[in-house]
């Protein structure tokens, strides 16, 4: 491997030989000096070269240079190559305060002389296109943003000895209901089902005796939706606790380790975020507010909007407008939506004793939901009871009730949409944007 230099690295190297590899981003051909700006994962560099022209006498020219002329001449924007020569620090170049005076260039692939996609291409057209999309700084960002994001959650889970789990995505049966599935044909004319989430099998951990566990991994919704948030497939983010005594145990955690993740962020990336995205990451203050839904409910109408829905949960509008209520009031991002009926909630979820609504919640940021947690109902009998109740058969729960049946601690969790995070972090309108490639009913490739 040659001894490649990032450009992220030259500023702290001295002036002298350099050998810099990356691709074209634009060339600017002028009659004595040729400019082109080369990108690589870190940044981009200026590289110039002093133009050698044909003698209009016929006079002889050195034909290195009359050659190294025309192939700058030639490059085509995106054009992947390695280029030798001397590194100059220079304050007046305004990109980055040094320059790289050709020598000698390598192409390693050239790239054809027209992209299909340009800055002013649509959403779809630039999906269509995804390696080239991603190729923006501004994109690359998004992706750098994510890694901080999600090293920073780990590193909360492991520094108070959470265990990760793999859990699998072939299953058997649903995990919450046969809705939004997506089955496949198995071995012996058997069927299995791509994961909705890894309920059953965090729970698993806990009866298992793991006490604390997470997983960040893919989960897959059969969900014809074509909203700005939906995906058929995406990231889960999902943590499980043993020896709660409510949801409020998995509440505190979770804000705990969003204030983490988020000033992780700030710290490493806030400045170019502000940059290349105009907005402020702000980092939450705990504990975040807590809204129980019937009140929520009064505070949307209050504010002018009858929610339509007829199952008493907040519609996407009633969402917005309790996040803005929050905002005014507290001025605070994030809030939790408690104790839900259980008719809209899942035959899992544990229901108090004195109210009968569920110990669970949804945690909204910005007017959008990204996750639902819960304390889970441990007790054998009462979640069979409970699952009867939704018109689910035994037959497909079998396996998950033998969990419970030789003993399960009070537990609870969390599942959290990790694009949703990203996308309203870096306030954008689709989670299309911040996905690496998305997929939904009507996108399966790239």
């Amino acid at each position: 491997m040659s001894e490649r230099v990032l450009v992220s690295q030259l500023k702290g190297l001295p002036d002298g030989p350099v050998s810099v590899s990356g691709w074209v981003e634009t060339v600017r051909d002028q009659k004595k000096v040729q400019f082109v700006i080369l990108r690589d994962e870190t940044g981009a560099v200026q590289l110039v070269n002093p133009a050698t022209r044909p003698a209009e006498d016929g006079s002889e020219q050195d034909a290195a240079a009359l050659a190294l002329t025309d192939v700058i001449s030639n490059l085509a924007t995106g054009t992947f190559l390695t280029v030798r020569g001397e590194l100059k620090h220079d304050e007046r170049v305004k990109l980055g305060g040094v320059e790289i005076k050709i020598g000698s260039l390598d192409i390693a692939a050239a790239a054809l002389p027209e992209t299909p996609i340009a800055a002013d291409s649509g959403l779809d057209k630039r999906m269509d296109w995804r390696f080239l999309d991603l190729r923006q700084r501004r994109n690359n960002l998004i992706f750098r943003v994510q890694t901080t994001l999600e090293h920073a959650f780990r590193s909360y889970w492991i520094e108070r000895d959470y265990i990760e789990v793999h859990s699998p995505k072939l299953m058997a049966s649903a995990s919450e209901s046969n809705a939004e599935l997506f089955s496949l044909d198995y071995f012996e004319d058997k069927t299995a089902y791509l994961a909705q989430s890894p309920q059953f099998f965090k729970q698993m951990a806990q009866v298992a005796g793991f006490g604390k566990i997470f997983e960040i991994a893919p989960a897959f919704r059969a969900d014809p939706s074509f909203t700005s948030r939906h995906a058929t497939e995406f990231t889960s983010v999902d943590a499980e606790i043993s020896w709660i005594d409510s949801h409020e145990d998995v509440a505190t955690m979770q804000e705990e380790l969003l204030q983490a993740g988020f000033q992780a962020v700030k710290d490493k990336h806030g400045a170019e975020i502000e940059e290349l995205f105009g907005l402020e990451v702000q980092v939450p203050s705990i504990p975040f507010p807590r809204i129980p839904l019937a009140e929520a409910r009064q505070i949307v109408k209050g504010r002018g909007y009858d929610i339509p829905r007829t199952d008493g949960d907040l519609d996407p509008e009633g969402e917005r407008q309790i996040s803005a209520y929050v905002e005014e009031t507290y001025g605070h991002q994030f809030v939790f939506i408690t104790d839900y009926h259980p008719e809209i909630r899942a035959f899992y979820h544990m229901r108090d004793e004195e109210t009968g609504l569920t110990k669970s919640y949804d945690l909204l940021f910005k007017g959008v939901e990204i996750t639902t947690g819960a304390q889970r109902e441990h007790r054998v009998d009462v979640l069979i009871e409970q699952a009867k109740e939704k018109g689910l058969g035994a037959e497909h729960l079998d396996f998950y009730f033998d969990f419970f049946r030789y003993g399960a601690p009070p537990h609870g969790g969390f599942g959290m949409g990790l694009a949703r995070v990203l996308m309203l972090l870096l306030g954008q309108d689709s989670i299309r944007e911040v996905t690496y490639l998305f997929r939904g009913p009507t996108r399966l490739a790239p």
